[in-house]
């Protein structure tokens, strides 16, 4: 395994899970282990990766800037960290708006940092896992481009989460492809805890990545369904934009807490290269 170039240093770490670890070569380059802890009764382990700017903002929100890596700055140890994310998971979550603002980008674990495909692969075989996890697309409405290269990656099962609506619409869209499942939600948006239980029953997930944007982050906290916090601090500040301008996101979107009981981290692990910090974290309401 050749890594980002230099390992992780590590801060502390403060993690007492049970559950299989990382292989001797991945700890030497992350500085440490992480323990995956196995799926929960009615539904996958669940974890989600973020980049954020020091304001709190994951996306410039521009033309062809839009993407996580203009926030990171596509520094190594972010995209090995996300090939190593993906690895570990049966499935991967994104949205529909994250489709369209990526359409080149396939959801592969090794796609971010290719260099490490071997080393990816074996520990996905060593785990039990298929080659590829299930990529699961959120949309509401069904409006998913047809030309997206992720729906295309041979092998790699697609699962459209969406509506009655969404799913005429998408079968429309998306005639031709069969390795498309669908998962329909009753009413006018997908019921993430109902989708999760069939992820887990249905097709055996135990472990989800969650890489769908703020609205899907926002409505998964708000559900309780969120284990895991991967978030990779970024030094760039992106600031906003002023009225009548859409701001530019936010971590979470969407959703807003009580302040007598808002959901709550308690810090894992962190880690530094150069100016970048490796966050993880557990919700404190989490199994």
């Amino acid at each position: 395994m050749r890594g980002p170039g230099s390992p992780y240093t590590l801060l502390f770490d403060d993690d007492d899970a049970p559950g299989p670890g990382l292989p001797a070569g991945v700890r030497a380059i992350y500085g440490g282990d992480w323990r995956l802890r196995d799926a929960l009764a009615e539904r996958p382990y669940t974890f989600t990766n973020f980049v954020v700017s020091h304001d709190g903002r994951i996306s410039f929100d521009e033309p062809g800037r839009a993407g996580g890596g203009e926030v990171s700055r596509n520094v190594a140890h972010d995209t090995w960290l996300m090939a190593l994310l993906r690895s570990r998971a049966d499935a991967i979550l994104t949205g529909a708006g994250t489709l369209r603002v990526t359409r080149r980008h396939r959801w592969t674990p090794w796609e971010p940092f290719p260099d490490d495909q071997p080393a990816f692969a074996a520990l996905r075989a060593a785990e039990g896992r298929a080659p590829l996890p299930i990529l699961v697309v959120v949309s509401g409405s069904g409006a998913l481009p047809a030309d997206a290269a992720a729906l295309h990656v041979p092998g790699q099962p697609v699962l459209v989460a969406t509506t009655s609506a969404g799913a005429a619409r998408t079968h429309a869209t998306l005639a031709g492809l069969p390795q498309i499942a669908y998962h329909v939600s009753p009413g006018d948006r997908v019921d993430f805890s109902v989708l999760l239980r069939h992820l887990r029953h249905e097709h055996g997930v135990r472990s989800l990545l969650s890489e769908g944007g703020a609205q899907v982050y926002g409505q998964l906290i708000a559900s309780r369904l969120i284990d895991e916090v991967f978030t990779t601090i970024s030094p760039i500040i992106v600031g906003n934009r002023s009225a009548p301008a859409a701001p530019r996101p936010s971590l979470v979107e969407g959703a807003a807490f009580d302040p007598n009981d808002p959901p709550r981290l308690r810090l894992i692990s962190l880690r530094r290269h150069g100016d970048f910090l490796f966050q993880r974290a557990r919700l404190s309401s989490a199994s």
